[in-house]
């Protein structure tokens, strides 16, 4: 699977917290994330995290993308509702997400039950409705 990272500048220390509790079923999968993010999570944890721009150069507009074109089967995006840009930025990925039916989580407790439903399989829909070529 395909798991997009994404954190609000003030979620972003509980992003790599979440990581380094959940390492051992991130590393079956491959991660992307906004430049600030990937790199926090790369070199915290060593998992290996494609990174594109930071979120305020059209990183969160690259993923956007990779949604859209069914490159994404997993998104954890942690908000900070204080955030200046957190109506847009969430909007944009939170419809996209519903639009192609990719499963979403905007804070911990929802990227936790995402997770072991990850784990568990639960998520295996996804190759079967949206197959990768």
């Amino acid at each position: 699977m395909n798991i997009a990272l994404l954190a609000h500048q003030n979620k972003k220390e509980l992003m790599v917290q979440f990581c380094i509790a959940y390492c051992g079923i991130l590393s079956a999968h491959k991660l992307c994330a906004t430049h600030g993010v990937g790199r926090l999570v790369q070199d915290t944890t060593g998992l290996p995290v494609t990174q594109y721009l930071s979120a305020d150069q059209g990183g969160v507009q690259q993923i956007a993308a990779r949604i859209a074109y069914n490159e994404i089967d997993l998104v954890l995006f942690f908000c900070d509702t204080a955030a200046p840009r957190y109506e847009s930025d969430l909007a944009q990925i939170c419809r996209l997400c519903d639009q192609y039916t990719v499963p979403f989580a905007s804070n911990v407790a929802t990227a936790e039950v995402l997770i072991h439903g990850l784990q568990r399989g639960d998520m295996d829909w996804r190759d079967i409705v949206n197959p990768k070529k």
